[in-house]
């Protein structure tokens, strides 16, 4: 998954701010890809996570179908506050997630750990 991630960051859009983050979401369906697409506005882009998220929703994918979530970035960063909430919204609490660095280093948790003090559907009812 590493390589894949790797050669994935050279298709992010990160003409402004030059932060390349690569992603995939690991499905019963498949593997779905996405990276950041960076605009001058920066609300306007769109980071790697959601982007391979909605990728794998628009393809049929369901909450229940997703086991993983793979995140690249030089740094290993973990996902933004927006796409944190996308990812409580649209997975699982169990889905492991893997946030990988350009240099080799892995960081493994699931959605509970990134995300502890959610909010969730069941706070909207």
């Amino acid at each position: 998954m590493k390589e894949v991630l790797i050669n994935l960051l050279n298709k992010s859009r990160s003409d402004y701010f030059h932060f390349p983050v690569s992603a995939c979401i690991v499905t019963d369906k498949g593997n779905f890809y996405g990276v950041n697409v960076e605009t001058s506005s920066p609300a306007a882009g769109i980071c790697a996570e959601r982007n391979a998220l909605y990728n794998a929703i628009t393809n049929g994918v369901k909450k229940e179908d997703i086991k993983e979530i793979h995140v690249m970035s030089n740094k290993g960063v973990t996902p933004c506050f927006i796409c944190r909430q996308a990812l409580v919204d649209y997975c699982n609490m169990n889905t492991k997630v893997y946030i990988y660095d350009t240099i080799g280093n892995t960081k493994e948790m699931i959605l509970e750990e990134l995300c502890p003090h959610k909010f969730g559907e069941e706070d909207l009812l």
